[in-house]
């Protein structure tokens, strides 16, 4: 019996060897290659989503109790510093054509531990930086009656304190003029007693804040507390007080102007947010969060300022 080889055995030459690629071994991919990643399905799309969300309320419930009296602090350095140098220069402000934001006096409070730099106006953005002096009043220390507005539970809080004041408790104004000294005369809520008329050629400072009762007082104020204090001698004011400025700037109240602000920052939010998703479709997890965290942190902080805006400006 004779054997037969295969056709293809007999007119195909000598096989050539494989080549070898230098690192490569069975069933792994070249060197510089990348598998493509696949779409996220929609469980990972809303966990971006409720990440995002997640992350931009904690941050406004810890700049709220926290991060906005760092931010404040910030504020105040800034206020003395530019204060000092007007007061050093002669060109410190006596109203009342101040612009708001500006500063207009040193107020100093030893029994509470106070130091803050007064800044023209009471919007609810004013006092985001400091006390406010609410403009259709004379500069404190100067003769006649002038109001500074304080917050009493965020962005430093620089009234929260007015409570332990009593009367006899001295206070100090530096302002343009030179520096006047009160004693307080009466701490007053809703419905108690006003002081005394101001005498002629003596000067009252009244300091307003929010205050209220029970445990969310601080977040629920109700009822406005007053502290009157009275120098015997103030500086004379210049001319042309206002006889009334904006809602916004009155007690307890808040800034209707803020909400096309709010809509902008909402908007930024929610791109912030798609782009996150979409880069999620191209690369991992960590990376997009390694970028995007630090624009999500940014814009969660410039909408809390916005929406304090839209809160009382004492609270």
């Amino acid at each position: 019996m004779t054997a037969t080889l295969p056709v293809e055995s007999l007119d195909a030459g000598p096989r050539e060897p494989s080549p070898v690629v230098p690192g490569r071994r069975r069933g792994l991919r070249p060197r510089g290659t990348q598998r493509r990643r696949r779409p996220d399905g929609p469980a990972a799309v809303l966990a971006s989503a409720g990440t995002m969300l997640g992350l931009v309320c904690l941050w406004l419930v810890a700049q709220l109790l926290v991060l906005s009296h760092v931010s404040q602090d910030r504020q105040q350095a800034i206020l003395y510093d530019q204060f000092r140098k007007d007061i050093a220069a002669a060109t410190a402000s006596l109203g009342p054509t101040t612009p708001p934001g500006e500063p207009v006096a040193l107020l100093t409070i030893p029994r509470i531990h106070l130091s803050q730099v007064v800044v023209e106006g009471t919007a609810s953005g004013d006092t985001l930086a400091g006390p406010g002096h609410l403009r259709k009043t004379v500069i404190p220390g100067q003769v006649g009656t002038s109001v500074v507005m304080g917050r009493s539970t965020t962005y430093g809080a620089p009234f929260a304190r007015l409570d332990h004041l009593v009367v006899g408790d001295e206070i100090k104004v530096q302002m343009a003029q030179g520096e006047v000294s009160f004693d307080v005369v009466n701490v007053r809520r809703a419905g108690d007693p006003y002081a005394q008329p101001v005498a002629p050629g003596a000067a009252r400072l009244t300091l307003q804040t929010a205050t209220g009762d029970g445990r969310l007082a601080a977040f629920t104020p109700d009822e406005v507390l007053y502290v009157d204090a009275d120098a015997p001698k103030g500086f004379v004011p210049p001319s042309g007080l206002p006889a009334s400025v904006p809602t916004p700037e009155l007690m307890m109240q808040r800034d209707p102007g803020a909400y096309p602000l709010l809509a902008l920052h909402l908007a930024l939010l929610l791109a912030a947010a798609l782009a996150v998703v979409a880069a999620r479709q191209r690369w991992s997890a960590a990376m997009v969060w390694v970028v995007a965290a630090p624009v999500a942190l940014a814009l969660a902080w410039s909408t809390t300022d916005v929406v304090m805006r839209l809160l009382p400006n004492v609270m």
